[in-house]
C-alpha cells in the first residue's frame, strides 16, 4: 500500500497521493509558533552562563514571540495542548482496546532512527504485526524505506509543521487499519523541541540520540529527555572514531530524568539490538 498524505497550511486537510482528492480533517491546530513549549523541567539542568548571555526562556510561557505577551502565549499554548491532549487520550483508549503498543520515536535529524527502525522491523516482521507512521515535513522517502521491509507504513507530511499531533496520528491510524495485538512505531519529525509537548496517545516516547551529536544533548534539550521513558544511544560502532563520553551522556540524561532507561545500540553492526528487542518484548507483555 502506498499511503501518503500531507497536511494543508490553512485547512489542515489531508491529501492522498494515490486518490488525488482532499479529506478535510480539521486539526484544531492553532500554531502562532512561539514554539518552545513549556514543561515543568527545571532550567538548572543547563550550566549558568555569564552576564553577556541572553535567555528568552523566562516568564510564564517559557519562550518569546515579538508583540505577544507571556500571558497571552501561555493561554494560546494551553488551548492548543488541551485540544491535542483530549484527542490523544482518545487515541490511547483505542490502542488499549485493541492491545496496540504505540511508541513515539523522537530525535534530532540524522540520529539514525529510520535505520534503527528498519533493522528492528526486519527482526520482528515474522513474529509480530507491525506498522509505522512516518512524520516528515516533506517527501515520502522514509515511508518507502519502511515499506521495503514488507511492513505497512503511512507517510504524514507536516509542511511547515515541526511535529506530529494527535489528530494526524488518528487520521493515519484510520488509514492503516491496524490489527489487534500490533506494534505501532510513530517516527516523529526530526526535532528535539516541539514533539516533547505533544502527546500522540503513545505508551512511551523513545528518544534516539546518536553518539555523533555530543554528550550534552540531554542538557541542551531537557524537555524531550524528561518526557521520554527510554533513550537509545545509537551508532555506538562509531565510538572508536569520536571524542564522545558515553558515561557523561548517560549521567546528563539521568540528571534530567532519573528514571530514564538507556540502551546502547548500533543498528549497523547489530550490537545492542537484542537488548532493544528485549525491552520491546517486555512492553508487549506489560
Amino acid at each position: 500500500m502506498n499511503h501518503y498524505y500531507q497536511s494543508e497550511p490553512e485547512t489542515c486537510g489531508v491529501k492522498i497521493e494515490k486518490h488525488k482528492h482532499k479529506h478535510k480533517h480539521k486539526h484544531e491546530h492553532e500554531h502562532p509558533h512561539a514554539h518552545e513549549h513549556s514543561h515543568e523541567t527545571e532550567s538548572s539542568f543547563a550550566p549558568a552562563g555569564d552576564h553577556h548571555d541572553l535567555d528568552y526562556g523566562q516568564g510564564e510561557a517559557g519562550t518569546h514571540a515579538p508583540g505577544i505577551s507571556q500571558k497571552r502565549m501561555l493561554q494560546i499554548e494551553m488551548d492548543v495542548l488541551d485540544k491535542n491532549n483530549h484527542l490523544a487520550e482518545h487515541n490511547r483508549e483505542d490502542f488499549a482496546a485493541k492491545n496496540i503498543l504505540a511508541l513515539n520515536l523522537v530525535s534530532s535529524p540524522g540520529s539514525g532512527k529510520t535505520t534503527l527502525l528498519t533493522e528492528t522491523l526486519l527482526r520482528l516482521r515474522d513474529k509480530l504485526n507491525c506498522a509505522v507512521i512516518e512524520g516528515d515535513q516533506q517527501t515520502t522517502n522514509d515511508a518507502q524505506r519502511i515499506r521495503e521491509t514488507g511492513v505497512p507504513a503511512i507517510q504524514v507530511n507536516t509542511g511547515k509543521g515541526c511535529h506530529l499531533d494527535a489528530q494526524m496520528v488518528h487520521d493515519a491510524v484510520d488509514r492503516l487499519g491496524l490489527d489487534d495485538n500490533s506494534l505501532l512505531f510513530i517516527e516523529n519529525v526530526g526535532n528535539l523541541v516541539c514533539p516533547a509537548s505533544f502527546d500522540l496517545g503513545e505508551r512511551h516516547k523513545v528518544a534516539v540520540l546518536s553518539v555523533t551529536e555530543g554528550e550534552d544533548k540531554p542538557l541542551k534539550y531537557p524537555h524531550m529527555f524528561a518526557a521520554s521513558d527510554i533513550m537509545i544511544l545509537n551508532k555506538i560502532d562509531l565510538l572508536p572514531y569520536l571524542h564522545f563520553d558515553v558515561e557523561a551522556c548517560i549521567a546528563n540524561a539521568k540528571r534530567v530524568n532519573p528514571n530514564i532507561q538507556v540502551i546502547k545500540v548500533s543498528a549497523t553492526s547489530g550490537e545492542g539490538m537484542e537488548a532493544w528487542l528485549a525491552w520491546l518484548e517486555t512492553q508487549l507483555c506489560a
